[in-house]
């Protein structure tokens, strides 16, 4: 039955040239495989004959050399070939993961389990159908083969096929529904894990660990009976393997026997005989194989319900008027902002406020790209940097940290965090702007003006900060805006804050209020108003 992850899946077979040289690679190998048990059926009629002839020998050694070398190929290939399909999942799923926005539909954990673990599955599905096709190949090869000694050998080995395929196909029923089941399972925990990572110190600090443990692997016995399915059914299919493989052995070795009292077959016959229906049951020995192309699929299933996940609410690419560098058309983003309008002059200092819950970091995410919107339009234009109130620092050292995502050199990275007012801070660490970011001991401060540098490096039309300054003192903050000013001249910059002293600096205020705008102009002529007030007030 098919799945939605299958067309995927064969996009990923198609889309490189490499699973074509496994297959002629494979075509040779399998070739030497099959003609093997003919000749050293011939060396042991040779050696039982005492006479020595050179060809028989040389042509067996030549045989066994090609399947050796065909397989040493055949794992390059292979490694080459997985490798590549999960590189081009995990960049397909990442980028549609980062083009749905945020707030995204897909829990962090669970966004991660699919980017890991379901795009390395799925990308081994060329392998896995390659070392599948190679059985059934050999598996009829054999049957032919046999023929070819004997047609009796053939018509006994005949009767086993209909019970082999039996197997294979009970056994992926079964096993479907469980491994689909295993891997939901185990993204869910994924997603539930990473919350509790990200919120350790609150955890700790309630006391609440053993309950959050609990909470976390809540959904674990839905995985051990998952997982417990997939091996009893494994289990179950195994042994019957192991029963039919040698009966059939036994059926055609008896009916051999008989070949070699009436004079038609040879000893050496006999010793081909079973080695053709070994490879003539292999497909029933590659039962595990099967199990692990429905995890494949079950993986790509799983892919491509975030890829068909339509990305909805995306900023129009027409430019805003004349003369803004921002401009929202009734936009509204589901529980959070209402039909907003708001027009943003270019190069000006735009401050965003508004009491908690108002929509504030949402509406500076609707403006910076980071979000999308249920309706309305956002038209901006140029660059856009951001940062954000807790910036994640990314790269290896701190000066890749500040330059991550450009290719901006030593000095323009130098320059970034001199305007962020945080050079001072890291030519005091142990290495400087080389030093590790794991080993630099930062403050919330110190890392936010960091984050502050990485958005200034990248020499933004528009600069968007949410919050970015809120644990600088106000004597800081104020330098770090009067170097801005200087650094990024006759740029627009949109700022999210709760000081009165921000919002007074400020050329013009958006006024929130329950996901609208309360009102727009400056400080001062706002200040007026008792509920504008009672923002930074607290109505007090």
């Amino acid at each position: 039955m098919a799945k939605p992850g299958d067309v995927l899946l064969f996009s990923a077979v198609r889309r490189d040239f490499r699973p074509w040289l496994l297959l002629l690679n494979a075509a040779v190998a399998t070739t030497g495989g099959l003609l093997i048990p003919t000749a050293l059926a011939s060396a042991v009629d040779m050696a039982l004959s005492g006479k020595f002839v050179l060809v028989t020998v040389l042509w067996l050694l030549l045989l066994a050399a090609t399947e050796i070398v065909g397989d040493a190929i055949g794992i390059v290939l292979a490694a080459s070939i997985t490798s590549r399909a999960t590189a081009w999942l995990r960049k397909k799923l990442s980028r549609h993961l980062l083009a749905l926005g945020h707030p995204s539909p897909f829990a962090a954990g669970d966004a991660v389990s699919r980017v890991t673990g379901d795009c390395g599955n799925a990308g081994s599905v060329v392998v896995t159908l390659m070392s599948l096709i190679i059985t059934v190949v050999s598996s009829v090869g054999s049957i032919v083969a046999l023929a070819l000694l004997d047609w009796r050998l053939a018509a006994v080995f005949a009767v086993s096929v209909p019970l082999a395929m039996l197997l294979v196909r009970t056994h992926m029923q079964l096993t479907a529904d469980d491994v689909l089941a295993y891997q939901q399972v185990s993204g869910e925990i994924s997603a539930r894990l990473l919350d509790a990572v990200s919120g350790k110190r609150t955890i700790a600090a309630a006391g609440i660990a053993s309950r959050e443990a609990g909470r976390v692997l809540h959904p674990l016995p839905r995985l051990a009976a998952a997982g417990a399915g997939m091996w009893r059914t494994q289990a179950k299919m195994m042994w019957r393997a192991g029963l039919l493989l040698p009966a059939v052995e036994l059926a055609v070795l008896v009916a051999a026997g008989f070949g070699i009292l009436e004079g038609r077959l040879t000893a050496g016959d006999v010793l081909a005989a079973l080695g053709y229906t070994a490879l003539g049951m292999g497909i029933v020995g590659q039962l595990p194989q099967l199990t692990v192309l429905e995890r494949t699929r079950a993986s790509a299933t799983r892919i491509a319900e975030v890829l068909d996940t339509p990305i909805t609410g995306r900023p129009a690419s027409a430019a805003p008027r004349h003369g803004a560098a921002l401009e929202l058309r009734g936009v509204t983003v589901e529980g959070a902002l209402h039909d907003v309008d708001l027009v943003v002059p270019a190069g000006v200092f735009c401050a965003v406020v508004g009491s908690s819950g108002a929509g504030k970091s949402t509406l500076a995410a609707v403006l910076g790209g980071l979000s999308a919107v249920d309706s309305g339009e956002v038209l901006r234009d140029g660059e856009v940097g951001y940062a954000f109130e807790r910036p994640a620092l990314l790269g290896t050292t701190i000066g890749r940290s500040i330059g991550y995502g450009t290719d901006s050199g030593a000095i323009e990275v130098r320059d970034a965090a001199v305007a962020a007012q945080v050079h001072d801070v890291l030519i005091r660490l142990p290495q400087g702007y080389e030093t590790p970011v794991a080993e630099a001991p930062l403050s919330g401060g110190e890392a936010q003006r960091i984050g502050l540098a990485r958005a200034i490096v990248r020499d933004p039309e528009l600069l968007v900060l949410d919050d970015a300054t809120a644990s600088l003192d106000t004597v800081t903050e104020a330098k770090v805006d009067a170097a801005i000013t200087t650094v990024l001249s006759g740029r627009t910059r949109v700022v999210v804050t709760h000081r009165p002293a921000t919002a007074a600096r400020a050329d013009l205020v958006v006024w929130l209020e329950n996901g609208r705008v309360r009102g727009t102009g400056t400080h001062r002529e706002l200040w007026d108003d008792d509920d504008y007030r009672a923002v930074f007030t607290g109505g007090e």
